[in-house]
């Protein structure tokens, strides 16, 4: 197999009695129609709900759970247990599943950072993948990502799981039948309650974390005590802010709605107002993209301030000639040009059938079944990245027809990371 480590990240396998044989060629197997598929799933904090959302999704098996906390492993092993006809054996190196043959797939619920590299090296040793949003940290690696899922033909799905949602499902198909007329702006927006972080101090590792390998392909920083279990969120190093972290599921819902791919401009504007500690992320971030035949969408998040739009915390509102169309979490809107509703309904968000189009496309060996499939999800994590990199460099960004950033040193340095030497992803 290639698990793309380096001679020390080997090192420290031997080091804990994880021995990975680094030559070996692992061959990857096709599930039958009727066969259970057998999962391993990392990271027990968004990967716990994941794992019971996959555990109680016929025809599948819950074969490892995985954490860096020896504390939340132990606990992902208890809480899955639970659930009828699950028996996972807990791990804290998520490497050690990539050596058993009989897992079909891995589910990834890590920090941003870890995204990416570890699909990578899932579809390296012949794994499909179930990742996160977003799917990546930066978007060099996002292309990686998706280079390894074409070169392994691995079933790979971004869990943005709003794309499996009946109800936003039926939204989005009236809006592309024409319910609102010619759709040309969308407006997205996102709103939290979040408190400071305060300021952290260097302080030794929990003896129950593996912290080198929660930095993994981080470049390494001292421990401080601020940082985990969620506040790496708001610090470029490993996070994406809230842009990344929320912004993706309603920028995702924008890009469908509107049928568009790649902008040509991207602006963005705000700052980190409420709390004076150690984020780094805008807590208040307005950013707005245009795409080709005049078509725009924005997007405001507001980390420390609720309601968001029109009173709801989570949405986009999409514009058209003949009125508009509102989407909420799981629900929908349909208003005429004086804002009137013509039709609504509601529903939920989609979890437990995002998990079956994942697990279908498995057993079909078919990656065209997936409802994000990576390409798309890449497309959208995009959107995000290219938010957060205009309000980094505080520059208006031009992009060709693929998003490549053009004409902007600055920006183009954004593009991509630098990783520990050795945990550089390859395909």
């Amino acid at each position: 197999m290639n698990h793309t480590l380096n001679r020390r990240a080997f090192l420290g396998q031997a080091a804990s009695g994880v021995a990975l044989t680094m030559g070996a060629t692992h061959v990857a197997r096709a599930a039958s129609p009727n066969e259970r598929i057998a999962l391993g799933v990392v990271g027990m904090s968004r990967g716990l709900a994941l794992a019971r959302t996959f555990g109680t999704t016929a025809g599948c098996t819950i074969k490892y759970v995985c954490d860096v906390d020896t504390g939340r492993m132990e606990n992902a092993v208890a809480a899955v247990s639970s659930l009828p006809g699950q028996n996972p054996e807990g791990v804290t190196d998520f490497r050690r599943i990539l050596d058993d043959a009989a897992v079909d797939a891995l589910v990834f619920a890590l920090p941003v950072h870890w995204h990416a590299p570890a699909a990578i090296m899932a579809c390296n040793a012949g794994k499909h993948v179930y990742v996160e949003k977003p799917c990546c940290h930066n978007p060099a690696e996002g292309e990686l990502l998706l280079a390894a899922a074409r070169k392994h033909n691995r079933c790979v799905q971004m869990g943005n799981q709003r794309r499996s949602s009946v109800v936003i499902r039926e939204a989005i198909e009236k809006l592309h039948d024409g319910a609102i007329g010619r759709c040309y702006f969308v407006r997205a927006w996102y709103a939290a309650l979040r408190g400071s972080i305060g300021r952290g101090n260097e302080a030794p590792v929990p003896e129950r974390l593996d912290y080198d390998l929660w930095q993994g392909p981080a470049p390494r920083r001292p421990y401080r005590d601020n940082v985990i279990p969620y506040n790496w969120h708001w610090l470029w190093h490993w996070g994406s802010g809230e842009l990344g972290n929320n912004g993706t599921h309603g920028l995702d819902l924008c890009r469908w709605g509107l049928q568009v791919d790649y902008p040509v401009r991207v602006t963005a504007a705000g700052g980190r107002y409420r709390h004076d500690d150690d984020q780094e992320t805008p807590d208040t971030h307005a950013v707005s993209y245009d795409f080709p035949d005049g078509k725009t969408i924005t997007w405001e998040g507001l980390s420390c301030n609720q309601p968001g739009a029109g009173g709801n915390n989570f949405g986009a509102t999409f514009y058209g000639e003949k009125g508009s169309l509102v989407l909420g979490s799981a629900a929908y809107a349909l208003r005429d040009q004086d804002g009137n509703v013509l039709e609504e309904a509601d529903g939920n968000v989609g979890d437990h059938e995002h998990a079956e189009n994942f697990l279908d496309a498995i057993r079909q060996d078919s990656p065209q079944v997936l409802r994000s499939e990576i390409e798309g999800g890449y497309k959208s994590t995009l959107l995000s990245l290219l938010g957060n990199i205009a309000y980094r460099t505080g520059d208006t960004l031009h992009c060709d027809k693929q998003g490549r950033i053009q004409d902007n040193e600055a920006a183009q340095a954004l593009w991509q990371r630098e990783y520990e030497p050795g945990w550089e992803p390859t395909v």
